[in-house]
């Protein structure tokens, strides 16, 4: 069951989204607090520190850099098999992918820039496609990726992989 946004908790207000818990399973999101259209870019994306190895809390943009995001808030930007943003590391922006009403929750898809994932985990994300269990992108299915925006990253490592390099 999803929870609607009158159900959440407010955690913090930022200038174009709200953190929100969910009191069900104490999870928090990150809801838009306006309207986005496809293409717009919805926040610059900086590193506040650049580590060597992955955990939960960072977006890989090199085969040994992993950043933590800047501002801060985007952490709580949640997963999906059905994403509605795209974390371009190239540009460093948050993007829209389709049209995002005010209030709906901001999502993406993690394999889209994580190449091996510090901590896989089985999804509940509700959507007719979802692939339950989420694994970095070293680990799914190239037609599954396939449908997916990914990062320069890991559309060079997928390159690399296929030509055994």
């Amino acid at each position: 069951m999803r929870a609607e946004a009158a159900d959440f908790i407010i955690i913090s207000e930022h200038p174009i989204g709200l953190v929100r818990r969910n009191p069900r399973n104490g999870q928090n999101g990150f809801f838009a607090n306006q309207a986005f259209g496809r293409g717009d870019v919805i926040s610059a994306l900086g590193a506040a520190s650049v580590v060597a190895t992955p955990n939960y809390l960072t977006v890989q943009i090199g085969e040994s850099r992993h950043i933590h995001l800047d501002p801060e808030y985007l952490k709580n930007i949640n997963h999906s098999c059905d994403p509605n943003v795209f974390f371009d590391t190239a540009a460093m922006e948050v993007v829209a992918l389709q049209d995002i009403p005010a209030g709906e929750e901001l999502r993406f898809f993690y394999p889209s820039s994580e190449w091996k994932m510090d901590q896989p985990f089985s999804c509940h994300c509700g959507f007719e496609k979802c692939l339950g269990e989420i694994k970095g992108a070293a680990e799914t299915d190239r037609a599954v990726l396939a449908r997916y925006r990914l990062t320069d990253f890991i559309r060079g490592q997928l390159a690399a992989d296929d030509s055994g390099v």
